[in-house]
């Protein structure tokens, strides 16, 4: 490896770990102002050699680990705990938790992304409209297979938790959804592996405080 090829790595590096640093502790939930904001800290804020959104989330789950493990706990099982609500209220659209809940990376201001799969989207929002939950709407492009699509998405804020909602057609369950061209698939899961991760959480927090 060369000096110069040497210094980019390690700048990668060091953008990865301020970026995860500035998610963790002032709550930033925005991968490409916290990595922006880093450049700038680390000396180089015009440089294009930014690490990726995995780079950071891994940096900054390394980071949750080591000086949050406590707060983040207790942080992924309330907003577990929120996704699951939300998941119960919207069953007959086939909810998925995605985003920061489900990997467990989640920050101070997470929103929690749940992606359904429905062939109308007029019921869903019929569904918030008639329960009187407020929502704010509007397009999201997204790659479904090779694809780029605009799909609906929802915005829901309550008392406890702020909800990113993506409506996708059953079909699309067939195919990994990106945010970009290149970029990593999400990952999903239903309500059942929900349960089990917070069942798990219970008992193992039963087991550390018996009474």
């Amino acid at each position: 490896m060369s000096r110069e090829n040497g210094n980019n790595r390690q700048m990668r590096e060091r953008i990865a770990q301020l970026a995860a640093r500035l998610m963790a502790v002032d709550g930033i939930d925005d991968f490409a102002l916290a990595k922006r904001k880093a450049a700038r800290q680390a000396g180089a804020p015009d440089t294009r050699n930014l690490p990726n959104n995995e780079e950071v989330e891994q940096a900054l789950r390394a980071y949750q680990q080591l000086y949050q493990a406590d707060e983040q706990q207790a942080r992924l099982r309330r907003l577990r705990q929120n996704a699951r609500e939300m998941m119960q209220l919207l069953a007959q659209f086939d909810p998925h938790l995605s985003g920061s809940v489900l990997s467990g990376s989640a920050g101070k201001y997470s929103d929690i992304n749940i992606h359904l799969f429905t062939d109308s989207v007029k019921d869903v929002e019929m569904f918030l409209l008639n329960r009187q939950i407020p929502y704010r709407s509007r397009e999201r492009r997204v790659y479904i297979g090779g694809e780029q699509r605009s799909v609906p998405n929802f915005t829901v804020s309550t008392d406890d938790a702020d909800f990113d909602i993506t409506v996708f057609a059953p079909r699309d369950l067939r195919y990994q959804l990106r945010t970009t061209a290149e970029g990593k698939p999400f990952d999903r899961a239903r309500i059942d592996w929900l349960n089990s991760v917070l069942e798990s959480a219970r008992t193992a927090g039963a087991a550390a405080n018996p009474l």
